[in-house]
């Protein structure tokens, strides 16, 4: 499988963009970033978004997506992938005629740009040659973090969550681990708070993953605290993190 980062901070800022992946270039996770890297064929390209949770910076560019195909005069149907709750947090407060077109049902009802599609923690789904499983994380808004599975490769990425229990007992065997860790050591109470992760916090949830997959890649850091966040990594001492970067690309 080809990873592409095509957004993995936890704001905004010149240079950092919001969390994006982009999977053999049919596939994403999350929607935070696509139209600014995309060119228009790469994202005609675009089949599934696998959404983690409602946060504005995982959803923020699947409207304008839409709006850039319907321009276009293209045929082409992406698939919102989600748990009930996302879904219907998009439908309602973001594609709903308001903040922006409902294009569930432009330019018809019949053949819609998007098409929601409602997944079920732990049941896991087949397209296009991909197992995916999503499964429940820990986070201040109903959030799922997915295992992609394929030719014998796999990735799992949890998005946004703080201590969680139930998403590493399917870690086994990994390609790679997509985890975030979203504040400094000293902003523990924050993270706790709002449900994310330091990197004291990461490596106690490392702790419960039987054996480490060869690639752990850290997703989301705040960018005010990037350079702190990678220095407190190091000295985890655990050869394989690495923190992410926009534009980075992976072969697994």
């Amino acid at each position: 499988m080809k990873l592409r980062v095509l957004g993995c901070a936890g704001a905004e800022f010149p240079n950092f963009r919001p969390s994006a992946f982009l999977i053999d270039d049919s596939l994403m996770l999350d929607g935070g970033t696509i139209g600014s890297v995309l060119s228009e064929e790469e994202q005609w390209a675009i089949k599934y978004i696998f959404v983690t949770h409602a946060h504005l910076d995982h959803i923020r560019d699947i409207p304008l997506l839409a709006d850039n195909i319907v321009i276009k005069k293209l045929c082409n149907n992406v698939k919102i992938a989600g748990i009930k709750e996302v879904l219907e947090a998009i439908s309602s407060h973001l594609l709903n005629n308001v903040i922006w077109p409902d294009f569930s049902k432009i330019p018809t009802t019949e053949s819609p740009i998007i098409t929601y599609w409602q997944i079920e923690p732990e049941k896991e789904i087949q397209i296009d040659g991909y197992s995916i499983t999503a499964i429940r994380v820990d986070h201040s808004v109903p959030a799922v973090g997915y295992l992609v599975r394929r030719n014998g490769k796999s990735i799992l990425y949890t998005g946004d969550t703080g201590p969680t229990d139930r998403i590493w007992e399917w870690a086994d065997d990994l390609s790679a681990l997509i985890v975030e860790v979203s504040f400094p050591n000293e902003m523990e109470e924050m993270a706790l708070l709002t449900r994310h992760l330091t990197s004291s916090l990461l490596a106690e949830e490392l702790k419960k993953i039987k054996k480490l997959p060869p690639h752990i890649l850290v997703t989301h850091p705040k960018p005010q605290y990037y350079a702190k966040i990678a220095a407190e990594l190091r000295e985890l001492g655990i050869a394989q993190i690495e923190l992410l970067k926009d534009g980075a690309v992976y072969d697994f």
